[in-house]
């Protein structure tokens, strides 16, 4: 059996796809916490690795944090990208693999919503400390799985789905679990997604492969039908929805109040489609993805 080692392999990502892989690997967690079974802040330090790993899956990373101070903004750039470079140094000390996947983002194409694109037809445009961190760790990533002979595998997932999901859809949870959820104009915008546990699936294809891939599901659930899921599985009857001139004008409050829930950007984000091609990762890799609609469970 061959042996992966997994940072970030504890969290939300860890907790979906951990159990799958302990399947096909002989699977090691690298982290801060103190769940991980090698514990190290790669961030401040290179880590102590006990052997060498015939496959790397790079999965921690600083995301779901709107960074108001420079501070906040330099931290994706000492987790995401100098956590990186740590990681690497790391394992030049007891063998590189034969394969490294990280796992990126679809942020790194920016903030203008995704209309079907494919992997060469957008830029990677991302200024946000977050999508830069994670563009300038996939272009180190690159280059030095070249001079290494690693078979790099980059998977930039839409919104993930699973248990216990943070960001957007977690927050979509809560709201509709609280009663403090309202859907607007009828939850029409399109949203590229992909089940959590789908990395297993894809983390074996790649690593053998290499390559650059958009990961989601064939059908991009609507935001109201994503409302309607939750509803049910909480319960719960399905939100009501305002119009969106009523969501406009709380979205002016938001844009004066911070505390506030909604403001103008998140309310476009919301009302606005964003979808993105999986074909690559489809031809290239022979993959098959995991319905969203049918699958995902909060909890």
């Amino acid at each position: 059996m061959e042996k992966l080692l997994f940072t970030g392999g504890t969290g939300f990502l860890g907790a979906n796809v951990k159990p799958l892989l302990d399947k096909k690997y002989e699977v090691t967690t690298l982290g801060i916490p103190d769940r991980d079974e090698i514990k190290a802040n790669f961030v401040s330090d290179v880590p102590e690795l006990p052997c060498k790993y015939d496959i790397v899956l790079h999965a921690a990373g600083k995301a779901h944090v709107y960074p108001k101070t420079e501070a906040e903004k330099q931290a994706f750039y000492d987790v995401n990208y100098t956590g990186t470079i740590h990681l690497c140094e790391a394992i030049e000390k007891v063998g590189v693999p034969r394969a490294m996947v990280f796992i990126s983002t679809m942020n790194v194409y920016g903030d203008k919503p995704g209309n079907m694109d494919t992997e060469d037809s957008r830029p990677l445009v991302g200024d946000s400390p977050y999508s830069d961190s994670k563009i300038k760790a996939e272009d180190f990533l690159t280059r030095w799985c070249k001079m290494n002979h690693v078979t790099l595998g980059i998977l930039r997932p839409a919104l993930l789905a699973g248990p216990n999901a943070p960001g957007n859809l977690g927050a979509m949870v809560n709201g509709i679990k609280t009663g403090k959820y309202l859907s607007i104009a009828g939850g029409k915008a399109r949203k590229s997604i992909l089940m959590a546990e789908d990395i297993a699936n894809l983390v074996p294809l790649v690593a053998e492969k290499g390559g650059v891939y958009n990961v989601c599901d064939d059908y991009n659930p609507s935001f109201g039908e994503l409302e309607a899921t939750i509803a049910k599985q909480l319960g719960k009857r399905k939100p009501i929805s305002i119009p969106y001139w009523m969501a406009k004008c709380l979205a002016w409050v938001g844009d004066v109040f911070s505390f506030f829930p909604i403001n103008s950007s998140r309310l476009e984000k919301i009302v606005t489609s964003d979808t993105w091609s999986n074909e690559k990762a489809k031809r290239e890799l022979g993959w098959q993805p995991m319905s969203v609609l049918e699958n995902y469970k909060i909890r």
